[in-house]
């Protein structure tokens, strides 16, 4: 049985540095030297907190893809 995983990044030009990922999600996303966010790693286990830091993030900067299907996961279509 293989687990589900996503490729997260974060979009550098929209992040305004808030740090809720890394509140909702610290196994996850850390904050750079310009206070930025990043994810720790690219590819990483589905997990429900990395999907809230997305919904929460104000500015929409994260974006998630599933690994393999390429299937957008965050943000939503419009």
């Amino acid at each position: 049985m293989s687990e589900t995983t996503w490729s997260v990044t974060v979009d550098k030009d929209l992040c305004i540095g808030s740090g809720g990922c890394v509140l909702r999600a610290p196994e996850a996303f850390e904050l750079d030297a310009a206070r930025q966010s990043c994810p720790r790693v690219e590819v990483m286990a589905a997990s429900d907190e990395v999907l809230d830091a997305a919904e929460n993030c104000p500015v929409e900067a994260i974006t998630i893809v599933e690994e393999g299907t390429g299937t957008v996961v965050f943000p939503p279509a419009d």
